[in-house]
């Protein structure tokens, strides 16, 4: 069982008038690690994307394939091109590369320094400073931190700390003393914040300050080391009937999230556990073909199966922003595991026939596939952990 989680988001807005962003973050995990990059092309727009792209997946696949991240990043210095104007590098970074045990090894390059919470109140850390050949100007800054349950990393690009530049009251932006005296004020007010609502309201105070027109790229990324927060999913009826009580005694004995896709599903539980279901009679309209949930004592979410589970799977692939998505159960269901660490599928294989008719969508597919692909889609695009077992 894993004790803590390294949640891990970020928030990104481009330059005003572009719509390539010149920032780029990328992210690895593995069953053992996370590597995490923020880099910073120079300038703006598609040159800007692609020197940050280029840096960011070169720092993480070197890491990766376990290169020291210190050599990692003066390959990257290597082999990225000089600016023969400013005699600089094309591109800045920040590379994070991170154990489940909370144990961080940290590289910058010109970027803004991290910003290390510990009981809402910032740390200072040493770093060594490690010189550049090639960069007479320039500097490596290498750290370790041990994480302790509770700590958060936010690390940024300069749009973040030179937004309001020239304002009356910030003549030389807001700063990294002025980020910092942000994020101790919205810790302050919610110590549990999830890493991705801190990248996302500094990246938004940040445009707020260029009047809402971002005067460069913004992006601001977060870490939270924290229990992780659990999900359990149960779908579909057992192979064989005389099994439907393992259903019930899995979701009596989970402790986290509980949510139950299919009718015949929620029917045995309900069954098994002596608890009644009540269609959400305000979910049901003329103008949509997502079945409506249900709400069932002890459950967070009741939805209808393949359907649900084949659209919010659709929506997860597409990467859809949930502020898009209009309230169904399909949105519930995307949000619930998005917020979720841990996800565990407890699939039924009992064949229904219904999904066999070739007159129905092709997205239904056969339950035990979609699931999969589920937790293909949550492990490699939104970094969560998952586990599926069949019954």
């Amino acid at each position: 069982m894993i004790d803590y989680f390294l949640e891990a988001d970020y928030y990104q807005i481009c330059k005003q008038g572009y719509q390539a962003c010149g920032d780029s973050f990328y992210s690895i995990k593995s069953k053992d690690r996370f590597v995490s990059v923020l880099a910073d092309g120079l300038g703006s727009g598609i040159k800007a994307s692609v020197l940050a792209t280029l840096t960011t997946t070169m720092a993480a696949g070197f890491i990766a394939s376990n290169m020291d991240i210190r050599r990692a990043a003066e390959v990257i210095l290597e082999t990225l091109p000089v600016c023969s104007y400013r005699h600089i590098g094309y591109s800045t970074f920040t590379i994070i590369d991170a154990g489940n045990d909370g144990s961080l090894r940290i590289i910058e390059h010109d970027n803004p320094p991290y910003i290390f919470l510990r009981n809402g109140e910032v740390v200072t850390i040493t770093k060594q400073e490690i010189p550049i050949k090639s960069f007479k100007k320039s500097h490596l800054y290498y750290s370790e931190i041990q994480l302790q349950p509770e700590d958060r990393i936010v690390y940024y690009s300069d749009g973040v700390s030179q937004a309001g530049m020239g304002l009356p009251h910030l003549p030389l932006g807001w700063q990294e003393k002025g980020v910092e005296s942000y994020l101790v004020s919205i810790l302050k007010a919610d110590n549990r914040i999830s890493a991705g609502d801190i990248a996302k309201r500094t990246a938004l105070k940040s445009r707020e300050f260029d009047g809402n027109k971002a005067a460069d790229d913004i992006t601001c990324a977060a870490l939270y080391f924290r229990k992780p927060r659990r999900t359990l999913v149960i779908t579909g009826p057992p192979y064989k009937r005389e099994h439907d009580h393992i259903l019930a005694e899995i979701a009596e004995q989970f402790e986290g999230k509980k949510v139950v896709c299919g009718g015949t599903t929620a029917a045995i539980i309900s069954r098994e556990m002596n608890i009644p279901i009540s269609v959400n009679l305000k979910e049901i309209k003329a103008n949509t073909d997502i079945p409506p949930s249900a709400n069932m004592q002890g459950f967070d979410l009741v939805t209808e199966g393949t359907i649900t589970l084949s659209r919010c799977l659709h929506a997860m692939e597409e990467d859809v922003n949930l502020d898009t998505l209009s309230e169904s159960a399909v949105k519930r269901l995307m949000k619930l595991l998005i917020d979720s660490d841990i996800i565990e599928f407890v699939v039924g294989t009992k064949i229904n026939e219904a999904h066999q008719d070739p007159a129905l969508p092709k997205d239904l597919e056969i339950r035990r596939n979609l699931m999969k692909q589920f937790c293909k889609v949550l492990e490699v695009n939104y970094l969560k952990s998952t586990n599926i077992v069949f019954v």
